[in-house]
């Protein structure tokens, strides 16, 4: 029963999230240089009774927090679904700074490298995650039910898994605890592959900083996974379109793999 609830809310997601869409051309029509501002930090507005020991903040980044309506309606729902938690926004500038004061050099040396942002967050949300814990969400995921009442007291990590049969982990959805060996393993091999990327067979965001690593490093491991369809799903409220409306063919897909990476 669980189950099918939370696949009619997915489903009365995207119908709500459709209908965002289609008011939001006129909207933006009307009043183009509109924007919305998605707050750095966002209290919880409930004590949480979730005994998880997954700490109890969501992070999240962009290249802006000012944001069209799409963006702005999905934060607000996703924050709806997620009272009894905090909320933390990251920007691009505050992005690095974190990587300089907290990261291992290495790691910071590498990421100075990446020329993309959905690369740059890619290794911040494993390095910060591996750092203080919590729940990372992409700017244009949805949760489909409550955080609280999807992540169980047993568990330390919940991954999401999408593609055809559910076959591949994702990493616009994730949530651990603080010093997960498999994040630690994760950041090490996108180092490897940032500083080696000239002679990678596969190049390109996804493979090189992106979910690729996350399979590699989880395959044949014994983790808690469900489907995205249960948890967290992707373009619910909003498109690229009105996400990069003020950076046009932004999304990292425009950018050829051969500019991923800086070479001195």
């Amino acid at each position: 029963m669980n189950t099918f609830l939370r696949m009619v809310s997915n489903r009365c997601i995207r119908l709500v999230g459709n209908l965002v869409k289609v008011v939001s051309h006129p909207f933006h029509f009307l009043l183009p240089n509109f924007r919305f501002t998605i707050p750095e930090f966002s209290k919880a507005k409930l004590k949480s009774r979730n005994a998880s020991a997954i700490p109890k903040v969501i992070w999240q980044t962009n290249y802006s927090s000012r944001c069209t309506l799409p963006i702005y309606m999905n934060y607000l729902f996703n924050r709806l679904m997620s009272l009894d938690y905090d909320y933390r926004y990251v920007s691009t500038e505050k992005r690095e700074l974190y990587m300089k004061e907290h990261a291992p050099l290495d790691v910071y040396r590498a990421y100075l490298k990446l020329n993309d942002g959905a690369a740059q967050a890619d290794l911040w949300r494993m390095v910060n995650l591996y750092n203080n814990g919590g729940i990372y969400m992409d700017i244009d995921a949805t949760l489909v039910w409550p955080i609280s009442m999807i992540l169980k007291e047993k568990y330390d990590a919940l991954y999401i898994k999408y593609k055809k049969n559910d076959a591949e982990f994702t990493n616009f959805f994730l949530a651990t605890i603080a010093k997960n060996t498999h994040y630690k393993s994760v950041i090490d091999k996108i180092v490897l592959n940032i500083n080696g990327y000239k002679g990678l067979k596969k190049k390109g965001v996804y493979n090189t900083t992106g979910p690729t690593v996350l399979n590699e490093v989880l395959d044949n491991q014994e983790v808690n996974c469900l489907r995205r369809g249960y948890v967290c799903i992707q373009g619910a409220f909003t498109n690229e379109y009105f996400q990069y409306l003020d950076k046009p063919r932004g999304k990292w897909t425009h950018k050829h793999e051969d500019e991923i990476v800086k070479f001195s």
